[in-house]
């Protein structure tokens, strides 16, 4: 049997061998054919007894398929699996280099993100520590601050410094002094210098919040009855007026944030010559100041009504300052320093001129002030101070009238008053026509001498108050008479007070202060203006500018309204409670 199929073996592959010869003259069907024939020897070879069917069925299909078709399709079959594991190898070699190349893109965007998460943490970690370097600094800053204030401004700690309400009231005074100092031009005030301020005003006025008193209060108990109990809030007073003062604050400097974007004018140096000066040169007292230039055919219509508006603003806030400082200076004990120093007389404290003109039967503050030398600042503050010595002298005699008999005195009580109420009509006036004026003897006697650190907070920020807001609204009228001046050239000459018109109230309209009127409350529909006494139509003089106030009327009412709810704990004129004491018809 193995013989048989050993010969059997043999006989197929002579056969092959034949096929072979037979196609030696076609190269590529020559190469099929002996790629056929090893492939089928070798097969044949491993094969078992069923070979023989195999070998029938391959040799038939030869000679009844067409001879070499059979052979050459199973050739280009046996190809075209060839070039597809090719191209499955070259896709998996391209799968893994592209797999490859996006592990490299995704390790390097790694890096960067982790680059940048630690450049992110760095930054992080060096705004963290210059806040904790800020805060630690402000710490310090509070520190000290608030130490000299509790040694009274006495380094030595020796015990010999001034109280608590004169140090609170400086320290105030000389923080507006380095953030402010003197405001020379419209603009906005640096975002260093305004965040300053409002962190340093936080803290001195923070003291307030600890002034406190007792009021009544209601508490009901666990059985549900009733109890009146006394509680704590902050002082009437100042729980009034810090909010006022902080809003008359906000609105400064918002009055100076709105020139940020103004280009119409301009400041001149003051070392600069005439010729770039214009007309609008300076020739008072004030030359340092630089000096603003406006094109040469003015302002545009809608920079002056801006111009105006703004003035407007800070007009109302310098009253509003002006009624809360005079307030508080009212409030305060005169001092017995002072009292001690003051003449005997009301004659002897104004001179036998002065108490004449204020003394004669019909008197009129328009032929009084026209009568005095007005001519400079010194001269105005003397004035001053020699009418409120002689109201204190009035007011202490009055109120000392029951210690001593009618006939004693050559001036009867009620002319007392009458003359009284004279000299504090003098005074609104002057305080009112000249709002920059330094304070007088008795205000800064009560301001040395004053104990209540409320007293001393509220009279301090609304003075400052008041002296920011002049030194505006002096800024703009240095503007609109620069304006002025360029449009009417042959007038430069008139008086830069002539400008004020808006703050400058007419003596004959003055009202003289009535007790009555001011125990009355005052209504929320009323103006800053009808509270202070002043008569609004005054303020509508003719304004050289040619400017009307008509379209500036819905805003001036909007203001108005703000500012009529400032309002202080007690409506009097001022001086009318100088000291604590009262004329006999304010107490009747």
């Amino acid at each position: 049997m193995v013989r048989a199929m050993e010969q059997e073996q043999e006989t197929y592959k002579s056969r092959l061998f034949n096929f072979r010869g037979m196609n030696e003259g076609t190269a590529t069907a020559g190469r099929h054919a002996k790629s056929l024939s090893i492939e089928s020897a070798s097969k044949l070879e491993d094969a078992s007894s069923s070979d023989d069917d195999l070998f029938n069925n391959q040799l038939v299909k030869p000679q009844s398929g067409g001879g070499l078709m059979g052979i050459f399709g199973r050739n280009d079959r046996a190809l075209k699996a060839k070039q597809k594991e090719e191209a499955a190898s070259k896709q998996k070699e391209d799968a893994a280099s592209k797999q490859k190349e996006d592990s490299v893109s995704r390790q390097k965007e790694e890096a960067a993100a982790a680059a940048a998460a630690a450049a992110a943490a760095a930054v992080a970690a060096t705004e963290c520590l210059e806040k904790i370097e800020k805060l630690q600094h402000d710490m310090e800053q509070m520190r000290e601050k608030f130490g000299k204030l509790l040694l009274g401004e006495d380094m030595s700690g020796g015990g010999k410094g001034v109280s608590s309400a004169l140090a609170l009231s400086n320290a105030i005074t000389n923080l507006a002094a380095s953030v402010f100092g003197e405001q020379s031009r419209l603009e906005p005030m640096p975002a260093e210098r305004k965040a300053r301020w409002r962190k340093e005003v936080d803290w001195l006025l923070g003291v307030t919040d600890y002034i406190v008193e007792f009021v009544p209060s209601q508490q009901k108990a666990k059985d549900g009855s009733s109890m009146e109990i006394m509680v704590t809030k902050q002082r009437t007073d100042l729980q009034m007026n810090i909010p006022a003062l902080r809003k008359l604050d906000a609105m400064l400097i918002d009055c100076l944030d709105n020139f940020i974007d103004q280009n119409e004018f301009c400041y001149v140096s003051k070392d600069a010559p005439d010729s770039e000066k214009g007309n609008a040169k300076r020739k008072d007292d004030k030359w340092w100041l630089p000096t603003p230039k406006v094109p040469t055919n003015g302002l545009s219509d809608a920079t002056r009504k801006f111009m105006q508006f703004q003035k407007d603003c800070v007009n109302q806030v310098l009253k509003a300052a002006m009624a809360i400082n005079a307030q508080v200076l009212s409030e305060m004990e005169i001092p017995e320093n002072y009292i001690e120093s003051l003449p005997k007389n009301g004659r002897a404290s104004l001179g036998d001129s002065i108490y004449r003109s204020i003394t004669v039967e019909f008197f009129n503050p328009d032929q009084f002030l026209s009568t005095m030398d007005l001519s400079s600042e010194h001269k105005i503050l003397d004035l001053k101070n020699r009418i409120e010595a002689s109201i204190v002298i009035w007011r202490r005699k009055m109120n000392q009238k029951d210690g001593k008999s009618a006939w004693g005195s050559a001036v009867s009580i009620e002319k007392r008053e009458v003359f009284e109420e004279r000299a504090e009509t003098i005074l609104l006036i002057l305080k009112q026509r000249f709002p920059g004026l330094p304070q007088s003897s008795l205000d800064i006697s009560k301001i040395q001498y004053n104990k209540d650190v409320g007293q001393a907070v509220l009279e301090s920020y609304s003075r400052i108050l008041e002296s920011l807001a002049y030194t505006v609204l002096s800024r703009i009228e240095d503007v609109l008479y620069a304006d002025y001046a360029t449009q009417n050239p042959t007038q430069v000459t008139c008086n830069r007070k002539f400008m004020r018109g808006d703050s400058t109230v007419s003596m004959s309209e003055s009202t003289i202060p009535n007790d009555d009127g001011d125990k009355a409350e005052t209504p929320t529909s009323k103006t800053l203006l009808d509270f202070m006494g002043w008569d609004a139509d005054s303020e509508a003089a003719k304004d050289p500018t040619g400017l009307s106030e008509g379209a500036l009327l819905k805003d001036s009412e909007k203001l108005s309204q703000k500012i009529a709810n400032i309002v202080t704990n007690k409506k009097t004129s001022y001086l009318e409670s100088l000291g604590g004491l009262r004329s006999p018809t304010a107490r009747h």
